[in-house]
This record gives C-alpha cells, sequence and structure tokens, in this order.
C-alpha cells in the first residue's frame, strides 16, 4: 500500500478545484443560451465600473458581440472536458494511483512552454507564480513517480 504525501493531496484539491471552477463557467456559458450576451457583457462592465474603452474591458466586449448560441455550446462542452478531466485526476491522486501521477505530470508540462513564452512577452506577477508553481507541481509528481521505481523493481523479482 502506497503512504501519499500531503503535498500530493494538496495538488489533489487543487486539480478538483481548478475541475469545479471550470465547471461552474460552463455551466455560466449554458445559462447565456439564447440571451442577449452583448447586453450582459455590457452591464458587467458598468457594474465593475471599468472604463469599457480600456484594453481589456474592450476585449471582453468585442468578443460578447461575437457571442453565438452554437459557440457557447461549444465552451460549455470544453470546459466539461477539462473540468472532468482535472476532477478525475484529482481523484486519481487522492486515492494514489500512479496514472493520476503520469496525468498530472503531463498534462503540467503542456503548459509549461506557453507560460515560459507568456514571461518573454509580458511579465507579471500572476505569470511568474503560474509558471512556479505549474514547475513545482510537475517536480512533485516526477519525484513521486521516481521515488516509486525502485519498490516497483524490487516487488517484480
Amino acid at each position: 500500500m502506497r503512504v501519499l504525501s500531503s503535498e500530493i493531496r494538496i495538488v489533489a484539491l487543487f486539480e478538483a478545484a481548478k475541475g469545479g471552477l471550470v465547471l461552474l463557467a460552463g455551466f455560466g456559458a449554458l445559462a447565456l443560451i439564447h440571451h442577449d450576451v452583448q447586453r450582459f457583457a455590457d452591464r458587467l462592465v458598468d457594474h465593475m465600473h471599468l472604463n469599457a474603452a480600456r484594453h481589456y474591458p474592450h476585449i471582453f466586449l468585442d468578443a460578447a458581440a461575437h457571442v453565438t448560441d452554437a459557440r457557447l455550446w461549444l465552451l460549455a462542452a470544453f470546459a466539461a472536458t477539462y473540468g472532468l478531466v482535472r476532477l478525475v485526476e484529482a481523484y486519481g491522486l487522492w486515492h494514489g494511483r500512479r496514472w493520476a501521477e503520469w496525468l498530472a505530470a503531463v498534462s503540467g508540462c503542456i503548459y509549461i512552454p506557453y507560460e515560459i513564452y507568456h514571461l518573454f512577452h509580458r511579465a507579471t506577477w500572476i505569470s511568474v507564480g503560474a509558471l512556479a508553481l505549474n514547475v513545482f507541481i510537475v517536480g512533485m509528481m516526477i519525484n513521486a513517480l521516481l521515488r516509486e521505481r525502485p519498490a516497483e523493481m524490487e516487488n517484480a523479482h
């Protein structure tokens, strides 16, 4: 029986939280189907006291102007897929499944090149923190996978 480190359990909780948040966002996209997304976006920008002429609010409002019901369904489907993968990964990590450690390591590695690219083009404390957290999680998963290997070799003989 494997003994799980508290760090792996923390990663499992983190992945479950990500999965849950993305699922909620997907349900939010579904809730906007057959509604005036542009009006909703305008009201949200006003409610948050943002200047619609500024860069990010303008991008948000422009994107809302081009939303269709088909795009909302597609967004909700992607959110459901991503969220469920994260929840399955969290379950596997929580229960000490080796496949989940592999999934966490590989899926974390996928984001690292994008995060490094983002650092070179627009470095922020958030992008530095995201990269550091991701590298830490990938390192922890690789460490867990390598630590388990000698025990597996002994059991094989």
